[in-house]
This record gives C-alpha cells, sequence and structure tokens, in this order.
C-alpha cells in the first residue's frame, strides 16, 4: 500500500492546467507541423503557418493558446493500492483547477446551473472520470474543453443492422454538420458501443489517445484511416475556409455493447485539442 497526500494531486492538477492551455503536446504539434507542408490550398496553407505562429507566440509569452480555456475534464486513473491522506480527493481535485485557472488567468468559463448561467467565477466544478486499476500509482489527464467544438458533437443510437456503414456515416455527418464551428482541423474522438453514456466517455476519451499510438484492433485501424481520408475530401479546410486539411486525426475507442444496439459517439475538438498527462 502506497500513501500518497491529495496535496501532490493539487499541485499537479493546478501546473497542467496551466501547462495544457499555453502548450500544444508533442504528437498535436507533430501533425499541425506536417499538415502545413501538405496542405494543398494556399490560403489553408497560410492558415496552418498562422496557427503555428499563434502557439509560438502563446508559449513564449505564456499567453493562452485559445480564449476559451475550456471546462476542464479530468481523467484520474487510481492504483487501487494507492491510499490517499491529507483530505479528500475530489476536494484536491476541485481545487488544483481553481488555483490553476487563478494562478495561470485562465478565463473562467463555467456557470453554477445551465438555466441561471451564473458563474462560479474560478472554472470550477472540473467534470472528472474515475477509473480504478492495478497498481500504486495514479495517473491524471487533464483536458480543458472549449466549447465551441463541443458543441458540434453527436451520439447516435443506431440500430445493429446499420453496421460500420452507419458508423462511418454517423461520424461523416457529424463532421459535415460542425463545417467551420469546431475550429478545424480537427480532431475527431469516437466512441462505439457500450450504452449511451458509455459511448460518450469513449468518444471523450478518444481526444487523449496519442495520435501515433495505433489501436489493437485491425478493423479499428482501417476505419480510422479511411474517415480521415473521407472527412478530408469534405473541403472544409483549416478554419473552414477550403482546403485539404479538415481532421488531424480520428481516434476510435470501442466497447462491447447489447445485442439490440449499436451506439456511437463523436465528440470534436478543435486544432488544439488540449492535453496534459503526469504519473504520480
Amino acid at each position: 500500500m502506497r500513501t500518497l497526500n491529495v496535496a501532490e494531486i493539487t499541485e499537479n492538477i493546478k501546473e497542467m492546467c496551466i501547462e495544457a492551455n499555453h502548450f500544444l503536446s508533442s504528437d498535436m504539434a507533430r501533425e499541425l507541423c506536417a499538415a502545413a507542408g501538405t496542405e494543398k490550398a494556399p490560403l489553408g496553407r497560410q492558415i496552418l503557418q498562422q496557427l503555428q505562429e499563434n502557439l509560438k507566440i502563446a508559449g513564449e509569452d505564456m499567453i493562452p493558446i485559445c480564449q476559451d480555456t475550456g471546462m476542464a475534464v479530468i481523467f484520474m486513473e487510481v492504483g487501487q493500492d494507492v491510499h490517499f491522506e491529507g483530505g479528500f480527493l475530489e476536494d484536491a481535485i476541485q481545487e488544483g483547477v481553481r488555483r490553476g485557472y487563478a494562478e495561470g488567468f485562465l478565463r473562467k468559463s463555467v456557470v453554477k446551473d445551465p438555466i441561471f448561467r451564473e458563474n462560479t467565477k474560478d472554472n470550477t466544478p472540473a467534470v472528472i472520470h474515475y477509473e480504478i486499476v492495478p497498481g500504486d500509482r495514479v495517473r491524471i489527464t487533464v483536458a480543458p474543453k472549449g466549447f465551441g467544438s463541443e458543441n458540434m458533437s453527436r451520439i447516435f443510437m443506431l440500430k445493429p443492422a446499420d453496421g460500420i456503414e452507419g458508423v462511418k456515416n454517423a461520424v461523416l455527418t457529424a463532421v459535415k454538420d460542425a463545417g467551420p464551428n469546431a475550429c478545424p482541423p480537427m480532431v475527431v474522438g469516437v466512441g462505439i458501443g457500450g450504452t449511451f453514456e458509455k459511448c460518450a466517455l469513449l468518444a471523450k476519451r478518444a481526444l487523449t489517445r496519442p495520435l501515433d499510438q495505433v489501436p489493437d484492433l485491425e478493423y479499428v485501424r482501417e476505419l480510422e484511416r479511411e474517415l480521415l481520408e473521407r472527412i478530408n475530401c469534405l473541403g472544409i479546410g483549416p478554419a473552414g475556409l477550403g482546403g485539404s486539411t479538415t481532421a488531424l486525426a480520428v481516434n476510435i475507442e470501442t466497447f462491447p455493447t447489447h445485442i439490440a444496439g449499436l451506439p456511437v459517439a463523436v465528440n470534436i475538438c478543435c486544432h488544439v485539442n488540449r492535453h496534459a498527462v503526469r504519473e504520480v
């Protein structure tokens, strides 16, 4: 059994909120740079170059890479052999978000009630997903999610007979409907299977998977490849102004499901696809 003080969780989450909002992850930076070299449309290339310049300025001057610094989404993979001390874990997580957004001078975008809309003034509460895993380590993923792209996300409750072609049509429909509103080039997270809520969580988690990490299942690898190719043939392009780079990646996660259903969720993220990962 390993004992971990929750103050360490707070400090790491504070730093990760600031990190994710100022620096692109290395895999995203590589894909964006590669896209600037392969984009066919002159205006599209110019926009991609401007995005890279924006990232450079953000890192050097410690300015957020986007003015929408998002609602904090936290994935906590907690080893079952970890014992927390020094306070309640969830309070520690929320305090980390609170400090990160205050000390990082990040925009506070969370409202207390979805109808009455009073701002909480510290960007809490964060959305937290817990998973108990083997071992004595804690793996934290902080993914601030802006709502320009979040609002474009979809869930489709398909029939089993719709099959893989139905899945393809659902993803393409979501991307077409999103158009320029998701701030392309986008990353498309797809969840297939489970239940109504499980497929949405799969899609959200898929956005945090490294873009160079290959899925184990062959049909998933092929589906990612085909969908990326078809999305980039839609002509939406960088900033929605046309071009051959509408998406940088399609990441798919799957889960067993019921004999009567085929849930599919599409969680779209903009070109920054912010996330930071640490193990403590």
